[in-house]
Parts: structure tokens; C-alpha cells; sequence
């Protein structure tokens, strides 16, 4: 047998080819129906807004491309992987390449190779476009897909406590002490938690500490008074624009050194940040996922085609691989409520089922 990583470089390349070929092919159904699917649902949501026409469709459409890529793409290598491998197996291509000696590894690793690439491929374009169009679109749908300010770093619709009173912003632009925000609304709550006053203001800008409003307005609850209450005033000592972040922050839509910084001023304020924790991990283990779907996959490329089982071990190959991405969800929603620490709930599914594949590969055809 031969001790060779990968087999011949003709056989590498066949295979490589004939793979990515269908990890394509796969990926641009996947993404065309679910985009038609996705768009159908949304059309009228965003037809409903003042002004809105096949324009704003388009642009949806194209919010919405990379983010049905990226989170489909290791599908879609799933799929790839059973389509290459059982095409090579009714061929009889995989019994000739175990009897010129190849192990299942290296039939495997040209998969293994093709799939490494496409991982790097979605990572980078996570980092590059994924995130800015996730961003893009949350913020678009947070205003029910009207009139979106030009800024890269807005959240809409905040609400922060402030001790037993309640702080809340339409729109916040930019970070820190530089942290701007619009149309703000302070109430004022008594201690059976009723609404006794709103006072509320166009512009608020960080007073360190709390925030001075421009041009408040008092509405009194009881009598229904409104009261313009003159020059900028300070209200909600208690918010600083940690809590925006620890509310507002779109995992998603953020790039994982922008994640970083974000969890550093979070955590540098006190906070509990293992939710982001966990979705920082999971940018890296994320994208990963599709190096570990050749191996959940290959139960389907050996086996004899004849035997009546192949259908079987396509099934077989297709339980694995999804149940892997069912334990992943299931792992992640473990550490957002704590019972998992953020490295174990987005690690442990590809440990766990890397060992899986390899004992079931080795177990069947090793």
C-alpha cells in the first residue's frame, strides 16, 4: 500500500475538479431557491414601506446573497461530497483505485484538499462581505425598510435601563464617548413600575455621565401635559454606552476583529460576555465545518454499488452531516445560556463528530 498522502497528481486533479465542480453547482441552487424563497416572504414587507419598488427588492436581493452563501456553503460541500462519491462508486472508479492500492484517506484527500480551500475561501468572505451586507440589512430591517441614515455603525430601536427608569433611542450612531443619539425618549417610573413621565428629545449626545438631550419636552402621564422644558438637560445617569453595545451588538455583522474590540470594551465595563464568546469562536469553527463533510460524507463512496446498499450509505452519509449542523445549533444555544463554556459550545460538535467520521471510516474500510 502506498504510504503517499494524496494519490496520483492526474487522480488528484480528476477528483478536485469533479468535486468543486459540484460544490458549485450545489451551492447556486441551494442559494437561488432559498433566495427566491426568502425574497417572496420578505416582498411584501418591504413593498409595504413609502417609496419602496423593484429597486429596494434588488437591493435586498443582494443583502441577502452572501449571507445564504456563507451559511449554505458547508451544505452544500456535503452534498457535493455524496454526489462525487457515489457517481465514483457506480462507476467502479473507487473499487479500482483500492485495488491499485489506495487507502480510503487518500481517495479522500483530494476532497479533504478542495474542501480546506473552500474553507479559507468562506472565511475571508465572511470577514469581507458577509458581515457588512448583515449588518446592512439588519439595520434596513430594524426601520421596516425605510430610510436607513449613511452609517456603517447604526443601531436602531435601543432600550437601556436606567436604575428603575427606562432609556430608549431610535437610532445610535458611532461608539465610546463619541456615541451619538436620535429620536431619545427617558420615562420616568414609580415604584409599582408605572409611567409617571416621558421626556423626550430629537438629539442626545454621552454627558459622561449620563445624556444631554437637546430641546427635551416633558409629557406629564396624570394631568397629559406637555411642557417644553428650554435648553439641554442631562437624564440617564445610570446608561453608558456599554449597555448599547451589550444590547445592539449584531455578532453577525461584525468581522471578528471588530468582534474583539467589542467584547474587550464590553468586558472591561463589568459584563457577562460569553454570548459573544461563543459567536467569536464560531466565526472560526463556522466556516471550518466544511472540512469536516468529506468524512461525515464518505460512508457513501465505498461499499459495493451493487449490493443494493448504496442507497443506504447515502442516506447514512446525509444523517451524519446534518446532524452535525443540529448539534452545532444545539451547542451554541448551550453556551448563550451558560451550561457550555464559548471555546466547548463551538469546538466540541467538530471535535465530536471528526471522531465520529474517522471511526466510522476506519471501522468500514481500514
Amino acid at each position: 500500500m502506498s504510504l503517499d498522502l494524496f494519490p496520483s497528481a492526474t487522480m488528484t486533479r480528476y477528483i478536485a475538479r469533479m468535486f468543486a465542480v459540484r460544490i458549485v453547482a450545489v451551492l447556486v441552487m441551494l442559494v437561488l431557491v432559498l433566495q427566491m424563497l426568502n425574497l417572496l416572504s420578505e416582498s411584501g414587507h418591504i413593498l409595504a414601506a413609502k417609496g419602496n419598488g423593484q429597486r429596494e427588492l434588488l437591493h435586498f436581493v443582494a443583502l441577502r446573497l452572501p449571507q445564504l452563501a456563507s451559511k449554505f456553503l458547508p451544505y452544500s460541500v456535503l452534498l457535493a461530497t455524496m454526489l462525487t462519491l457515489t457517481t465514483l462508486n457506480q462507476n467502479s472508479e473507487v473499487i479500482s483505485m483500492k485495488a491499485a492500492g489506495l487507502s480510503a484517506h487518500q481517495i479522500l484527500a483530494p476532497l479533504f484538499l478542495v474542501a480546506a480551500i473552500t474553507s479559507v475561501i468562506n472565511f475571508t468572505f465572511n470577514e469581507r462581505v458577509t458581515v457588512r451586507a448583515a449588518a446592512a440589512l439588519k439595520a434596513w430591517q430594524d426601520v421596516d425598510y425605510g430610510p436607513v441614515p449613511p452609517d456603517t455603525d447604526l443601531k436602531t430601536n435601543v432600550w437601556m435601563q436606567d436604575g428603575p427608569n427606562v432609556f430608549y433611542a431610535r437610532t445610535v450612531v458611532g461608539r465610546g464617548a463619541a456615541m451619538t443619539m436620535g429620536d431619545v425618549s427617558w420615562y420616568r417610573r414609580d415604584p409599582t413600575g408605572m409611567v409617571t413621565e416621558i421626556v423626550h428629545a430629537p438629539h442626545a449626545q454621552f454627558a459622561r455621565p449620563g445624556w444631554r438631550l437637546d430641546r427635551p419636552t416633558s409629557f406629564d402621564v396624570q394631568s397629559t401635559k406637555l411642557t417644553p422644558l428650554g435648553g439641554p438637560r442631562v437624564y440617564a445617569n445610570a446608561v453608558d454606552p456599554t449597555q448599547v453595545l451589550m444590547r445592539k451588538t449584531n455578532a453577525d455583522g461584525e468581522s471578528l476583529w471588530r468582534l474583539t474590540d467589542t467584547i474587550e470594551a464590553i468586558h472591561g465595563a463589568g459584563y457577562r460576555t460569553s454570548e459573544l464568546d461563543g459567536r467569536w469562536w464560531h466565526k472560526l469553527s463556522g466556516p471550518l465545518s466544511a472540512l469536516l463533510m468529506p468524512l461525515l460524507g464518505a460512508v457513501a463512496g465505498f461499499g459495493l454499488a451493487r449490493s443494493g446498499k448504496l442507497f443506504v450509505r447515502a442516506l447514512i452519509g446525509m444523517a451524519l452531516g446534518f446532524a452535525y449542523f443540529v448539534v452545532d445549533n444545539a451547542a451554541l444555544a448551550m453556551g448563550n445560556f451558560g451550561a457550555y463554556t464559548p471555546f466547548l459550545a463551538a469546538w466540541s460538535p467538530f471535535l465530536l463528530f471528526l471522531l465520529i467520521g474517522e471511526a466510522v471510516l476506519i471501522r468500514t474500510e481500514e
